[in-house]
This record gives C-alpha cells, structure tokens and sequence, in this order.
C-alpha cells in the first residue's frame, strides 16, 4: 500500500478483504471495495449519464450469444450492491424515450443503432391481470393433459386391446411410437403456428383434436385404424407445449411464471392418474369403446370450459392495438444464468442441449409409461385395475414432483445441475424394476413407479424454465416448437425400442436396459452442459 501514500491518494481500490491488509494507524486513504467503488461514482454522476452507460453496455453484451445479463453478471463478480443500483437505474428509464446521442464512437453507435438493445426487442402486450387467473392456470394444466389421454388410455388398457384385436406388445408399442412422430413431424410447424394464430383456435386443436383420435380408435375394427387415430393425436399434443408457453409468457407476470410451467407441466402427470383410473375401471365395464368414448367426452368438455377463459379474439384484438409496454431483461432468481439472448439470426446453444436431454429422458419416459402396466399384468401377476393403478401412483406423484421441480428453478436452481439429479433418480427406478422381476417383488414395482414420477417427470418442468430464462417471448413458440420436436422424437423411439425388444425376447429384462441407456446418456449430455456453464461463468 506504499504506492497509495505515495501518491497522496484518497481511496485505494482492492478485491482484498480490509483486514487482510496490514496498514499503519497514519495512514491517509481509505480502502475501498470495487463494488463500494462504483455505488460511490453512480451516486455522484447524474442519472442521465448514469442511464447512458448502462445502455451502452447492454447495447454492447447483447451482439454477444447467450450473453449473461448485466446485472447478474455484476452480482456474480462480487458487485450485488452495484447491480442494485444498476436495475433500479434501468427501470426508471426503460419506458421513456430514447435518450440522444450517448458519445459512444462512430462504430460502436453504428451497432447500437443496428442491432437495438434487448430492452427494445423484447415487448409484452400489457395484459389485465385478470388473465392470469386460477381458471386459465387450470385450463393450461388440462390443455397438457388432454393430448396424452390417447396414449395413456392405449398403455394402461393395453392387456384388452391386446386381447380384443389379437395383436403383441410391440405392436402397442408402435401405436404411442405413431403418435409421438406425428408430433416430432408437426412441432417445429405448430410451434412457429403458435406464434401467430389465436389462442381459442389452438385450444380447439388441442382438445377437438384428441376427441376426435378417441373416437376414431374407440370404433376402431382393426389395428390399422388405431393407427390413423394414432395419427390425429400426434398433433394435437405437438402444440400444447408452445401454446401453452405462449399464453404464461403473454397473460403471467415473470415472478410466476416459473410457478406456473411447474403447475401446467404437471398437467401431463395428471392425465396419467386420471387415464390410470378410468380407462381401466370403465374398460372392464363397457369395453374400449365405452372408455374411448368417455375421454372424448371429457375433452370436448373442457374445450367448453376453456371458452371462458382463454382471451377472446376481442381481447387479442386491444391488445393488439394497446400501447407496447417494453419488459425489462427479467431476473426472476438469482441464478447467474442467461435471461435474454438476441434471437434475430438463431436460437442460442443451449436450447438445441434441452432438445437433446428432453429426447433422451422422453425416450426412457414413455417407454416406461407406455409397458409398466403390461409389465406389471405379465411378469408380477397384477390385474388390469392393478397395472392401472401403478401408473396412476406414478403419475399422482409426477403432479407434486413436478410443482416440486419448479419451485427449485424458481428458488434458483441450476437446470443442468438438477438435470443431473434427475437422470440419476431415474436410473434408480429402472433397477427397482427390474429386480421386481428378477426377484418377484411386487413391492419393487410401486418403489420404482414411485422413482419414475419423482424424477424423469421433472425434466421437462426444468427444461421449460430453462427456455424461458434463455429464449425472448417472440422466439418461444420456436424454441419450445423445436424442445418438442426432440421430446417427442424420444416419445415415439422408446416405446418402439421397448416392444421390439419384448417381442424379440419375450420378457421385459432387455426393454429396461434401454431405458438405463437412454437416462445414462440423458446423464452424459447434462454433465456436457453443467461444465459448459460453468466456464462460460468463469470467463464472464
């Protein structure tokens, strides 16, 4: 510290600890952290040029892909006080007009005037916030709902289906693989079609359109033409997800959203308790064709109620034409994770990594889902209700695991990081599985339904927060559109691998160690994205 009382100075700025310096009791200057450093020059510069600099920089940070926003990156590097400053700053002139000429040079104003800051390419139509109500949270958990009812009804009814049409395992199997790559053929579409058409309009795709497969498959003749309602379903669920984002990112404030992707999320998890019960019970009652029927009913009833709900075309129409209120780079956690990007050219990186761990964990997901009731019929001698009441347990505790997921995201949670949890909980649950059989141990059978719905469940639940942390409201339609391409391309290539391999060998054994593959890769891929995190934190 010589050089300080050398030069007279009044503050000597260091990342030390003060009582880690060794100074005299004479001397003059003051120690100073950088972060007490920079509130100090803030509260002495006026507001205006205060203002000029932050923009200057998110103008600059933005060009860069996956950037960390400016704020989080200050809290990150040990600044959180002058973050605070910062954010308050930037809220106070976010919604006036542009201010002039900052001084910047020549070039950087070029590039500022460019390619606009992200404050100016991400806008939210102001919304009443009687849209995001209880009704409309319900209507959202229903709309990802109603879509698996097709599948889920097949799997937990699979023993009668099998029975009535003379069909094999494999061939179930080929009827949920049918309707997943309808959907991984129709998602990008539907995803970008969801960015453009109505909300009401994508609700009657969503549950029209699964009552419509489920009449078709409940007066189905042949195995055939289970296949076409197979068909019709596919896009039906293809949509839910980008709908369903689309609607929380326009109608939901940011501090619930992340709350809000757990509740609806779980809607998927809730039609597999519901499926699990009903199929099965009313099945034995008045065949598949009174059941079929039954789940279409329950559709078309809760489009009616969606009705309510949704925004009408009026209401998207003075939205449409209300003034735009620009929405700030939210942080909604402190996670020191990316908010925004500048989605002009392309989707950043690390969406195209939640593709790949959504194919990969939906892989092992369905296919689980689809044969754990036959599974449990064949090889431990469970009933039809039984088998049923298996996948409703997993799918009861899919509801909360998934709320449960959410809430974690929402506390701050690192996605990869909780990525990671969840591949390895999964792989628990398939030994479970497979030492029921090994060993016949029913028990095992409801510990590894148990594992099933508290992690693999999850996945999408954080890979959905994970989208909208990283991917600007304009471009959620595409990048959930292109998450539910790779999710439903794992949806359709599990349950097929898993039927092959039963047909092949007639036992279940090979059918789970695929799914070990798949959530063991699922791992490999979320280790991949941790450590590329982490270095990108490091570097900025």
């Amino acid at each position: 510290m010589g050089s300080g009382q050398h030069c007279q100075a009044d503050l000597t700025l260091t990342i030390n600890i003060p009582s880690d310096i060794t100074t005299s009791d004479n001397v003059h200057y003051e120690i100073i952290s950088p972060d007490d450093f920079f509130v100090l020059v803030a509260k002495s510069a006026s507001p205006r040029v205060l203002s000029l600099i932050i923009k200057d920089q998110i103008a600059y940070w933005s060009r860069k892909p996956e950037y960390q926003q400016f704020d989080v990156a200050l809290r990150r590097a040990g600044c959180p006080e002058f973050a605070k400053v910062v954010r308050t700053a930037y809220k106070k002139w976010h919604g006036r007009a542009k201010p002039r000429s900052s001084g910047l040079c020549q070039d950087h104003e070029h590039h500022t005037q460019a390619k606009r800051t992200t404050l100016e390419h991400v806008t939210t139509p102001k919304i009443p916030a009687a849209s995001a109500s209880t009704g409309l949270l319900i209507i959202l958990l229903c709309a990802m709902g109603a879509g698996p009812l097709f599948n889920y009804g097949i799997s937990v009814s699979s023993a009668l289906i099998i029975d009535d049409l003379g069909i094999t395992a494999g061939q179930i199997g080929f009827i949920v693989t049918v309707v997943f790559a309808a959907a991984a053929v129709s998602s990008i579409w539907l995803g970008n079609l969801a960015d453009k058409i109505s909300v009401r309009a994508q609700m009657l795709l969503i549950f029209v359109g699964t009552a419509i497969a489920l009449v078709v498959a409940a007066f189905a003749p042949s195995y055939w033409l289970l296949l076409v309602a197979a068909v019709l379903a596919g896009p039906a669920q293809a949509i839910s997800n980008p709908t369903t984002n689309r609607v929380i990112i326009r109608a939901v404030p940011p501090v619930k959203r992340t709350g809000w992707i757990g509740v609806k999320q779980s809607g998927v998890q809730a039609s597999q308790l519901f499926s699990g019960l009903f199929f099965p019970a009313v099945a034995l009652a008045l065949g598949w064709t009174g059941a079929a029927l039954g789940g279409a009913v329950v559709c078309v009833l809760l489009w009616l109620v969606s009705l309510k709900y949704v925004p009408s075309p009026a209401q998207l129409a003075q939205r449409k034409n209300a003034e735009t209120e620009v929405e700030p780079p939210e942080v909604t956690v402190d996670t020191g994770r990316i908010s925004t990007v500048d989605t002009k050219d392309k989707l950043p990186t690390v969406v195209y990594f939640f593709a790949a761990i959504a194919m990969l964990s939906g892989m092992g997901m369905q296919a689980t889902n689809v044969y754990l009731p036959l599974f449990a019929v064949e090889e431990l001698n469970f009933s039809l209700v039984l088998g049923g009441v298996a996948t409703a347990v997993s799918g009861i505790i899919g509801v909360v695991s998934r709320i449960a997921w959410s809430r974690r995201m929402q506390a701050g949670a690192e996605p990869s990081r909780l990525l990671m949890i969840i591949s390895a909980g999964a792989l628990l649950g398939v030994v479970a599985f497979v030492s029921a059989s090994l060993w016949q141990l029913p028990t095992l059978v409801w510990v590894g339904a148990a594992l099933h719905g508290v992690t693999v469940f999850g996945a999408n639940v954080v890979i959905n927060a994970g989208l909208l942390r990283v991917v600007p409201s304009h471009k959620i339609g595409a990048a959930s559109g292109l998450n539910s391409m790779g999710m439903y391309t794992g949806f359709a290539v599990g349950p097929l691998i898993m039927g092959l391999l039963h047909d092949l060998t007639q036992t279940f054994a090979t059918g789970w160690l695929f799914v070990g593959v798949s959530y063991l890769l699922c791992g490999v891929v979320t280790v991949v994205l941790y450590r590329r995190t982490v270095k990108k934190e490091n570097r900025s």
